[in-house]
């Protein structure tokens, strides 16, 4: 049985390195996985290698309005 199934986790960071880390090993345990960056051809490419249950949307955390 997978840890995380039925939790949605949400990254920033999210399209390189730690973050992608984090969005593949979560989406392995199960948990749909929100994905955010500004890093928006890398995140796209992480969703379709993760496929269903993830989504990217592009979010700089600096800027409140994009919250």
């Amino acid at each position: 049985m997978k840890r995380l199934a039925g939790r949605v986790i949400l990254i920033t960071g999210a399209a390189r390195g730690m973050g992608a880390t984090m969005a593949r090993l979560f989406h392995a345990e199960g948990a749909r996985v929100a994905l955010a960056d500004i890093l928006d051809a890398e995140g796209a490419a992480l969703v379709a290698e993760l496929g269903e249950g993830a989504l990217y949307q592009h979010l700089d955390v600096t800027e409140e309005a994009s919250w």
